[in-house]
């Protein structure tokens, strides 16, 4: 019985949050991918997006963003900083691309993998930076976009402060480093949630929340696209 009730929770994360059991990072889900990616043009792989469901969901959603402009999307759902660094190495840097744009933190604060620490995440953002920079890769910062509250764990607290707070590190961190920063939040935003028509859960945009985000992205890349 503790058998069956184990493998029925490991199926629903799997499912929802992108655990993989016995491969914690998820190394698996773009194995294969990346060996095809790994054999395109540079213009075809010129940009990395690593992140989470927020990623994952975008390059879905508008497919024809991603390959008319050379994006890779390396997004997976439910996945915290620490797992994104972790896979860092094979999801990015093996595909050798010029830039890859860095999404992530909101599952963090979620609480997705424990108790979230403000200074363990940024950490984990920051040793992405380092680890692009020193394999000849661009790095650009996104901020974390704006949420009210996370339908899958209601019990965290002051959500909107803490996305206001990881923000403010990441966008002072790219100004002290002279690392692009896409700010996604200040025209996302309302009162700290997203604003409804950019949503389908406070959390995850919409298509026409996707199409802010596009905007925003290509206008900080275009002087290096």
């Amino acid at each position: 019985m503790r058998k069956s009730v184990l493998l029925s929770v490991l199926s629903f994360l799997s499912l929802f949050f992108g655990v993989n059991a016995g491969d914690w990072a998820n190394f698996s889900r773009y194995a294969d991918e990346n060996i095809v990616v790994r054999r395109l043009s540079e213009s075809q792989r010129r940009v990395v997006m690593m992140g989470n469901s927020i990623t994952k969901l975008w390059a879905e959603t508008d497919t024809a963003f991603f390959v008319g402009n050379g994006f890779i999307s390396r997004g997976i759902s439910g996945q915290v900083t620490a797992q994104m660094l972790l896979r860092f190495r094979s999801d990015v840097i093996s595909l050798r691309p010029e830039i890859v744009v860095i999404l992530g933190g909101t599952n963090d604060i979620a609480g997705n993998d424990g108790l979230y620490d403000e200074d363990v995440t940024f950490g984990n953002i920051v040793s992405m930076v380092e680890l692009a920079e020193a394999n000849g890769i661009v790095p650009v910062l996104s901020s974390v976009l704006p949420v009210d509250e996370y339908p899958w764990n209601k019990t965290v607290k002051n959500v909107p402060e803490k996305v206001k707070s990881l923000n403010r590190r990441i966008c002072e961190y790219a100004e002290k480093k002279n690392i692009l920063y896409v700010d996604y939040y200040s025209p996302m935003q309302c009162n700290g949630a997203l604003i409804p028509e950019y949503t389908f859960d406070g959390v995850h945009p919409t298509a026409a929340g996707y199409e802010v985000m596009e905007a925003v992205l290509l206008s900080v890349l275009q002087g290096l696209l």
